[in-house]
């Protein structure tokens, strides 16, 4: 039998298996739209929306342009998407912190700990929002889902902050997403700038110790900002 045959045989055997890998994608689109979300983050947090290339997404999920055009539409619509499924994961696991179930400082150092924990361990996430403000929000603006993603978010502070207010160890007059604001600056800041910040001043932002120290600093900084003012 000749080499040709031979090789004939071998194309034919695998094409089962081929046909099987596609059919279980197929049979799977949800685990096939996570796996593709979860790369593209990746991809457009080191490149960008411009720099991004769908043939290497396809490449790196085992899938098919086709495949990701049919799902998301375009690479816009898959970078939106990218977007929003980041917003989601973050505050579904935000919602599990079960605050209401703690005292309010308790409760308001928890969410400072889970914001600060998220943040340095997501930074495609960081790198993502980052991009999108430089391109002012375009994208995000055309979101149908990314503003309710973040009611949750305000009204668990509200909700923490209205407890820490009616027991007198908060102060008044704090505004839910001024708060929102302060805590996402420090804990982002600490992502979005450690590599400049660690050249300036010479500092390991990857250190457990430095992190450690940084993080506590952040949780005070936010509690002493809410806490009730004590007369001397």
């Amino acid at each position: 039998m000749n080499q040709t045959v031979h090789s004939r045989r071998r194309v034919a055997a695998a094409k089962p298996a081929a046909k099987e890998k596609e059919t279980s994608r197929t049979n799977d689109p949800a685990r096939t739209m996570a796996n593709i979300l979860d790369v593209a983050l990746t991809e457009f947090a080191e490149k960008g929306l411009d720099g991004a290339r769908i043939d290497e997404i396809a490449a790196a999920t085992q899938t098919s342009k086709r495949m990701i055009y049919y799902y998301f539409g375009s690479k816009e619509g898959l970078y939106l998407a990218v977007l929003e499924a980041s917003y989601r994961a973050m505050r579904e696991t935000e919602a599990a912190l079960h605050l209401g179930d703690l005292a309010p400082e308790a409760a308001l150092r928890r969410l400072v700990e889970f914001t600060f924990d998220h943040h340095l361990a997501s930074e495609p996430y960081i790198r993502v929002v980052m991009a999108e403000n430089m391109q002012r929000g375009h994208y995000m603006a055309q979101s149908q889902s990314i503003e309710q993603l973040n009611v949750p978010a305000i009204s668990a502070i509200e909700g923490l902050y209205a407890r820490g207010l009616a027991a007198g160890v908060f102060r008044a007059g704090v505004d839910a997403i001024d708060l929102h604001a302060t805590i996402s600056a420090l804990c982002f800041f600490n992502v979005a700038n450690r590599h400049t910040f660690g050249l300036i001043f010479k500092r390991d932002y990857t250190d457990p110790a430095v992190v450690a120290a940084r993080r506590e600093s952040i949780v005070q900084t936010v509690l002493r900002f809410v806490q009730a003012r004590v007369s001397p």
